[in-house]
């Protein structure tokens, strides 16, 4: 597998655990991140190997180069010096320089491509994962708001005060019904009090009066006698 495969892979890992944690968004955001730093660590160290093949095959290429230069004006000298079979053989060295470093400048090409890319992801990585410290805070304290809330829509939608203030609707009038009875029967406890003071004193009042005015009428009458 490729390090663009590979990288590849561990960024569509990351996609899969951040959708299986999303029953919990906060806890979420924190295993994300630690999730993101770990695969940062390991794409670090295949972006340095990547980098490293591309310098070892600059290196060869320049390594060529050097080779290719010095036999051709090795060649050259053993020309102008009237040694034919040197330069031969120096030319021959220069041509099997030249043919691996077409071979190296492929390998090369491929390398330096990759490395282009890769440093390209590692950076966009980088800066997502400083981005989402940065937003962290903002995202718990939203999520803190929104479960207060939840609890509140939950806390309210409990409470019916309309059945709870009927009945006690009911109690007051229950209470006046019974006052206002205790008041009546207080009335007509006062009103025969008084009823019966008043009829015995009355009797007494004008019994008395009747007797005395019969025996005036008793003595007046046995006077005349």
């Amino acid at each position: 597998m490729g390090i663009i495969d590979r990288f590849a892979d561990i960024m569509k890992s990351n996609v899969n655990a951040l959708l299986d944690r999303a029953e919990d968004p906060a806890k979420m955001v924190d295993q994300t991140l630690r999730d993101l730093r770990e695969d940062l660590s390991r794409v670090k160290t295949e972006t340095a190997n990547v980098m490293a093949e591309e310098k070892r095959c600059k290196r060869e290429l320049d390594e060529c180069d050097a080779q290719i230069n010095r036999m051709d004006a090795a060649a050259r000298k053993a020309v102008m010096a009237g040694n034919d079979d040197d330069a031969r053989v120096l030319l021959a060295q220069k041509a099997a320089a030249m043919e691996r470093k077409n071979s190296i400048s492929q390998a090369y090409t491929v390398a330096h491509q990759n490395v282009t890319r890769i440093r390209e992801m590692y950076d966009k990585l980088v800066s997502d994962i400083n981005e989402m410290e940065n937003r962290k805070a903002a995202i718990k304290a939203k999520l803190s708001v929104a479960e207060a809330q939840k609890r509140m829509n939950s806390m309210t939608s409990g409470i019916n005060t309309s059945s709870s203030m009927e009945a006690f609707d009911r109690m007051e009038a229950k209470a006046d019904k019974m006052l206002d009875a205790a008041n009546a029967m207080t009335e007509l406890n006062q009103s025969t009090v008084a009823s019966s003071a008043d009829d015995i004193a009355g009797k007494y009042e004008t019994g008395s009066a009747a007797v005395e005015d019969e025996l005036a009428k008793l003595k007046a009458e046995l006077a005349k006698q």
